[in-house]
């Protein structure tokens, strides 16, 4: 196999002008995409929300959101263009969502993945999230639960050591080449790391504990999509 000569990679916020290129990923990666007026919605409108999309040589590959309230960050999507995964793009995306995740003096984070994708959570183990609860028949397409990870303190000493232990790898890791050919999803696409459009009225407590408790009002948070359950993650 011929070498590919490797390429500029850059993390940066998403700009209206990104998302048919998202929601293009989107469609190749879920099995119920977001419209593309929901992330226009939260770009625009939504002072809780972080979306940052990756770039391969000005290309989006890749994108991932973060909702930040009460001293929580709770990943609300993530994934990698198919061609694009198994190059530790997700592993960097997912560093630079913790990091800004921290400088917003969030002091943990949390996130939803199906009990079946095995992939996606070695993944967030890897990035020390660990299970804390389960949601019953949380995704719409076919009523599987969801599996609650959460980190500990993000500021901590056990998970400021494995992030740099974490961050020092991937500086290591060999440059990025171009895309692959086609693959099947595999952990770098980590789709179910999904909250639903409906953040704010989905009922579903941001501790991530069970039995789910009511989540508090964010009257900063818009509602840019169907509510849930409707709109349920993946």
């Amino acid at each position: 196999m011929v070498a590919r000569p490797p390429v500029r990679l850059a993390i940066e916020p998403m700009r209206l002008d990104d998302i048919p290129a998202v929601h293009e990923i989107e469609r190749l990666s879920f099995t119920t995409p977001w419209p593309p007026q929901a992330y226009r919605t939260e770009i625009e409108s939504n002072r809780l929300a972080t979306y940052l999309v990756v770039r391969v040589d000005g290309r989006v590959v890749a994108y991932g959101g973060m909702w930040l309230m009460v001293g929580e960050a709770h990943i609300t999507t993530f994934a990698v263009h198919p061609l694009w995964r198994r190059r530790h793009i997700a592993e960097r995306l997912l560093v630079e969502l913790l990091d800004r995740a921290v400088a917003g003096l969030a002091h943990e984070a949390t996130l939803e993945v199906r009990l079946s994708n095995l992939a996606a959570r070695r993944l967030y183990e890897k990035y020390g999230f660990r299970p804390v609860g389960i949601r019953p028949r949380y995704y719409s397409d076919d009523n599987e639960d969801a599996l609650i990870m959460t980190t500990d303190d993000l500021e901590g000493p056990a998970m400021t050591a494995r992030l740099a232990r974490l961050r020092a790898v991937l500086a290591e890791a060999s440059a990025i080449e171009g895309a692959n050919e086609p693959v099947d999803a595999e952990v770098a696409g980590v789709p179910d790391a999904r909250a639903p459009v409906a953040r704010a009225t989905d009922g579903a407590a941001p501790d991530g504990r069970v039995p789910v408790a009511p989540a508090p009002s964010a009257p900063d948070a818009p509602v840019p999509g169907p509510s849930a359950p409707d709109r349920a993650t993946r």
